[in-house]
């Protein structure tokens, strides 16, 4: 490996020290199936998140609801202490193409039909809130120049 290559892994190595995430891969449904999912939770506060998918009929969210689980637990490790409600937020979830299994399904006249067992991989990250406090001195500069 490259000098530049094993700087630049040592650096993204050191960032995701300071994230929480978890990865759930290889998952046997289709990713379009998944992100319907994904999409319900993305930027929610954890616990209330929990509760949607926890309620959701999709095969699906049991399966985020556990990875979910999991990226709490692992916040709580690095940070050594548990999580409050409305302290941790879902800060970014992707989900990716997996490997796709194909098979052939019998079709009339000799021919067969192409089966595609999608699969996918989903990455959660779950991070706290950034709250923007301002300063006094800033209040009264913003109420000076509205008057």
């Amino acid at each position: 490996m490259g000098a530049r290559k094993r700087i630049s892994a040592e650096e993204r190595k050191n960032d995701l020290k300071s994230v929480s995430f978890a990865k759930l891969r290889n998952v046997p449904s289709s990713p379009r199936k998944m992100r319907l999912v994904v999409d319900m939770v993305r930027g929610m506060e954890v616990f209330r998140a929990l509760g949607v998918l926890k309620y959701s009929n999709k095969e699906a969210a049991a399966k985020v609801e556990k990875l979910l689980r999991s990226a709490i637990a692992n916040w709580e490790q690095k940070n050594e202490r548990k999580a409050e409600s409305g302290e941790l937020y879902v800060t970014s979830i992707n989900v990716d193409c997996s490997t796709t299994l194909k098979r052939m399904r019998p079709a009339p006249q000799g021919r067969g039909y192409r089966i595609r067992k999608r699969s996918n991989h989903v990455t959660l990250f779950v991070d706290t809130k950034d709250v923007a406090v301002k300063d006094d001195d800033d209040t009264e500069i913003y109420n000076e120049n509205q008057n």
